[in-house]
């Protein structure tokens, strides 16, 4: 599952219809439509259609779409729930997850869609684990802006354990984890060395809130030329390593193994994917 490109993964406001159409040319991996923050709350109600009739015309390709709906403490979350579950979208993205029992709340609503969950606050973090084991989970995204707000974090490093504590609980799942918006949109220099920290980390992707940071998360989360020729290389060395009876082979003076071909397999099935989703 997480071969399917999800380098960028951009807010869309559910309510904007110009937005909404904007969105079907924008070359980002992942549309994130939102029902929750980005809708004022006069036009919750609303938007639930406008979004509805956007997904139903179409033109998203082969992009995946997922509806960010209110949480269920609200007014808004269980009608969003039982719209979402009508909309052609991928999946449904719950805010502020605590336990599990939140996700098994949305799913009881919206049927056999998948679910994704917003991983931003204290206690969810410390529940990670049960939260990704969730057999409806296909993914989680980093909500960095409520959980420094909670934390009282003033850096992403006051976060970095919180980061680091819900990635591993997704790849214990073999799940996606997404990581948080960086807010200055304008600061190119900033996004990048954000983005590099979270590809370093391990995320498959960069939630964003600006089409200007698509170019950044998509050059730094997909695979280099050079990481695509490493794998090449490696792939046939330690091919012909094995084909002469030996366990391991050399590549640029580094001792290549199974488990760097397992890597090196996953980078080419990402390459392609992207390659594929580019040019539907």
């Amino acid at each position: 599952m997480r071969h399917r490109p999800t380098r960028s993964a951009l807010y869309i406001p559910g309510s904007k219809p110009r937005a909404l159409d904007k969105a079907r040319d924008l070359p980002c991996d992942v549309i994130l439509f939102d029902l929750e923050d980005a809708v004022s709350p006069d036009a919750k109600v609303a938007a639930r259609d406008t979004l509805r009739a956007a997904l139903e015309q179409g033109g998203y390709g082969a992009r995946m779409t997922l509806v960010r709906i209110n949480g269920f403490d609200t007014e808004w979350g269980q009608d969003d729930a039982r719209a979402a579950a009508g909309m052609p979208c991928d999946g449904v993205l719950i805010p502020k997850v605590d336990s599990p029992a939140d996700l098994d709340a949305v799913a009881d609503v919206v049927g056999d869609v998948p679910l994704w969950a917003m991983m931003e606050t204290p206690l969810g973090v410390l529940n990670a684990q049960t939260i990704c084991a969730h057999p409806r989970l296909a993914g989680i995204v980093m909500g960095t802006n409520d959980l420094a707000k909670d934390l009282a974090a003033q850096t992403r490093d006051g976060m970095r354990t919180a980061l680091q504590h819900c990635l591993l609980a997704a790849r214990a799942a073999g799940i996606t984890a997404i990581d948080g918006v960086f807010n200055a949109f304008k600061d190119d220099e900033g996004l990048q060395a954000e983005c590099t920290d979270g590809r370093a980390m391990g995320f498959d992707g960069k939630s964003l809130i600006h089409p200007a940071q698509l170019d950044i998360a998509n050059r730094v989360f997909g695979p280099s030329e050079a990481d695509i020729d490493l794998a090449r290389r490696q792939i046939a060395a330690f091919d012909a390593a094995a084909a002469a009876g030996q366990g391991v082979a050399v590549v640029d003076g580094r001792i290549v193994e199974n488990l760097h071909i397992v890597t090196a397999r996953a980078t080419l099935a990402k390459a392609e994917a992207i390659t594929a989703l580019e040019t539907t």
